[in-house]
Order: C-alpha cells, then structure tokens, then sequence
C-alpha cells in the first residue's frame, strides 16, 4: 500500500511539474505578442462576392503562432504540421507567410532585443559576426564522385562501328535525302 501511494503521489507532482512543450506560448509572452499581431483586413478597392464574416472563421491567432513555433523548433515540413493540434497546415503556413510580409518577427526580434538590453544590457559598440560559406576541403575525398554526373553525353562511349551518333532529326533528314 505505501508503494502505490508513492506512485500516485510521484504521477501528480509530475503532471503537476510539467514544463511547456518549447513551442507552447505562455499567458505572459502571448500578452506580449498578441498586440503585435496584424488584424486582417479586407482591401477597399476589390469587390467581394461574399459579404464580411462569409466562409470559414478565422483559426484562433494564439495556435496559429504556436503552430509556426512548432515548425521552427522541430524543423518539420509544413504539411506535417499535426491538424489536431493546430488546424490546417496550409492555413497555417498562409499566416505565418502574411505576417512575415506585414512584419511580425521583425518586431518580435527588435522588441526581444530591446528587453535583452533593458534586463542584462548589449554591448552595442562592438560586435562580431563569424561565418563560413564555402565546401568543406575534404568532402570530395571521402564520398567520390557526384552519381548525377554519371550519364552526360560527351562522355559516352562512341557505338562498336565506329560511327557517330547524330541527333535524332539529324537521322530522319538522313533518310529523307536517300
């Protein structure tokens, strides 16, 4: 009986303790995104057949952000994207494509710097950057030749004749004089 209890109480501080999932958003740094988040709006210059509010409601901006954090952080494809959990996977890319444009993260990364240098402070007069953008030196030596190169036509063998090989209108027109 005590080892139960020890399970049972082992289980509900687990649960109890549990950290967000990385692209889960808490309350605290949603009431810090939500207001920088573009709200939708309809071009005055088309004509719309349906009237405002027609279609499918609007997914909830709060998924859609924790939906496009779930693709940052574990790399997925879009299309992979779980539909339970999120919605659509191409509505999803569609907002995360419509705030780019409108500037979202540019804002979220300016306003994260901004608290970074209030909390702990940037060292704004010197800065570095580092980077490297070329083939690594002995990446050819350890898996050969590129197998798509294989096949080009000027390195063909000739035919056992001795003759060239000529396009194929090259032959049609060949017969058509004979």
């Amino acid at each position: 009986m005590y080892g139960r209890i020890t399970v049972f109480n082992f289980l509900q501080n687990r649960n109890s303790l549990k950290r967000l999932a990385s692209w889960k958003v808490s309350d605290d740094f949603w009431a810090r995104v939500e207001p920088l988040i573009p709200k939708p709006q309809r071009d005055p210059s088309k004509t719309y057949q349906r009237k405002a509010g027609g279609g499918r409601k609007p997914q909830a901006p709060r998924k859609v952000f924790e939906g496009i954090l779930y693709v940052l952080r574990t790399g997925c494809q879009w299309k992979a994207l779980p539909k339970s959990e999120f919605g659509s996977s191409s509505s999803v890319h569609q907002y995360f494509l419509d705030w780019e444009a409108a500037g979202l993260f540019e804002q979220l990364w300016q306003k994260g710097l901004l608290e970074y240098d209030e909390m702990e402070g940037i060292a704004w007069e010197w800065q570095s950057l580092d980077g490297a953008m070329v083939k690594a030196p002995l990446a050819l030596e350890s898996v050969g030749r590129n197998p798509t190169d294989r096949g080009k036509k000027r390195q063909q063998a000739q035919p056992a004749d001795g003759s060239e090989r000529g396009s194929a209108l090259h032959r049609y027109q060949r017969r058509q004089h004979a």
